[in-house]
């Protein structure tokens, strides 16, 4: 009875050892995109939605989009080696195209408490203005679900913004 047992307990070694070292092999990255978005943009295109809201996004109909969130996104398309694609329209049209994959990051001055997280994942926020009504905390929308486009885009935005 007591050589069963020893018996069970190596072979439940063996087999925890086994998985550990098959989810090991597997090189699963955490955090990661299940459309391979950051993987797409990294010496590619990110395509980025822009709606009007000055100073965040300043938009002039004969040039791309200016302004404090196009700067930042700019110089964090540089980082990855990434052109940008710009498309420009209303908030809810740049939504519903992320929430189709038809655009990877939407900016517009958004703000923490934004009612489109239902359509796209709000980055933690990168910058607090204060305003007559209080603190504003400034964030930028991607895909749902794409969390290393997440994590690199805060680990940029807190780079450049000290946030």
């Amino acid at each position: 009875m007591v050589g069963n047992q020893i018996f069970e307990r190596r072979l439940w070694a063996v087999v925890v050892a086994l998985i550990a070292l098959l989810l090991t092999a597997c090189g699963s990255q955490i955090p990661t995109d299940p459309h391979g978005t950051l993987d797409r943009m990294r010496d590619g295109v990110m395509r980025v939605g822009a709606t009007e809201n000055s100073p965040w996004v300043k938009r002039d109909e004969t040039a791309e989009p200016t302004g404090t969130e196009p700067g930042l996104l700019s110089d964090f398309a540089e980082q990855i080696g990434s052109e940008i694609e710009w498309s420009t329209g209303s908030e809810a049209v740049l939504l519903d195209g992320l929430e189709r994959g038809e655009l990877d990051i939407v900016i517009g001055g958004f703000l923490e408490d934004t009612p489109w997280v239902d359509k796209g994942a709000a980055t933690r926020p990168y910058l607090e203005t204060t305003t007559v009504e209080g603190q504003d905390k400034h964030v930028m929308i991607v895909r749902m679900g794409e969390n290393a486009l997440l994590v690199a885009l805060e680990k940029f935005l807190v780079t450049q913004v000290g946030s």
